[in-house]
């Protein structure tokens, strides 16, 4: 790992404070080598670590409700499998779709054809917009075979959620990827090893993970007013506009994931952040104010 604090320009008229340094960021993204072809990289690393912060915050939360944490291990197994299928789903038709049409393979494998070989890279490729979809969803087919009520399970692992997001972001910046855009000063990030330009960036990438845990705390304050107990899916209303929300700011200051995304007035994250914060909303307003039980009545 590698970055240091440096001047961009060196000019005698100019004085010395943190605005005239730049943090030229060269982390090496593998964590360390399992194998000559197989790299165990921070990204994965963190985005365990992330998931299991997470877990542990729920299970918290189960625990002082009395569920049984054995629900919680079960639904945890639907959780990851919609993250990871949706978030390399969601990639693979929103951002990439003309690629992966043609090379179907590569879309839940991670490899890719490299000189006319097939060759282990990882997953290049992970949406967050496709991976809210899969959690959704899993916990939607989760609740329908369990008989469990669904917006009170929205509500408590929506508390999580943000912190999972926040260590992904982390990854992302230990990648040096998802960066943004040119601060046009002498202060921001320079990606030394993705970046060709060396311009100091914002590091948008924290600018997320940062935001993230903000919105955990506000979530978890609004749970211990016990406001779960007056109202449905409150929580996970909050969540969704306050997470899509900030993802919609920061998405201004990001360079566009895929050229066809410098055409569109809003680009597609913010696009498809969209109807999340809708949604949201519609639960906040039209929630009904009564108690919500864990299992259906």
């Amino acid at each position: 790992m590698g970055f240091s604090f440096l001047k961009p320009h060196q000019q005698p008229q100019q004085n010395n404070t943190m605005s005239d340094y730049i943090l030229h960021w060269n982390a090496d993204p593998v964590l360390f080598w399992v194998t000559d072809n197989f790299p165990f990289k921070y990204y994965g690393m963190l985005f365990a670590l992330g998931l299991i912060l997470g877990y542990n915050i729920v299970k918290y939360i189960y625990k002082k409700e009395g569920v049984p944490v054995a629900d919680l291990d079960r639904l945890l197994g639907y959780i990851v499998v919609g993250t990871v299928l949706g978030a390399r789903l969601g990639h693979c038709l929103f951002y990439d779709f003309d690629y992966f049409w043609h090379h179907p393979l590569e879309i839940l494998i991670p490899i890719q054809k490299i000189d006319g070989a097939y060759q282990f890279v990882g997953f290049r490729g992970l949406a967050s917009h496709g991976g809210a979809l899969g959690v959704l969803l899993a916990i939607a087919i989760y609740c329908q075979k369990y008989k469990l009520n669904l917006l009170w399970v929205f509500d408590r692992v929506a508390i999580a959620v943000p912190v999972a997001g926040a260590f992904i972001r982390f990854g992302n910046f230990m990648n040096s990827e998802i960066y943004g855009k040119p601060t046009n000063g002498s202060w921001g990030v320079v990606f030394v090893q993705d970046d060709a330009s060396l311009l100091p960036r914002h590091p948008t990438q924290l600018y997320e993970a940062f935001a993230y845990l903000l919105i955990t705390a506000i979530l978890l304050y609004l749970y211990k007013t016990k406001i779960t107990q007056r109202s449905n899916g409150v929580i996970f209303g909050v969540f969704m506009v306050l997470l899509f929300s900030a993802r919609f700011i920061i998405e201004f200051f990001k360079e566009n994931q895929e050229a066809f995304e410098n055409n569109m007035v809003i680009n597609m994250g913010q696009l498809l952040s969209i109807p999340f914060i809708v949604l949201g909303l519609a639960l906040i307003i039209f929630n009904k104010h009564k108690p919500v039980t864990y299992t259906l009545q």
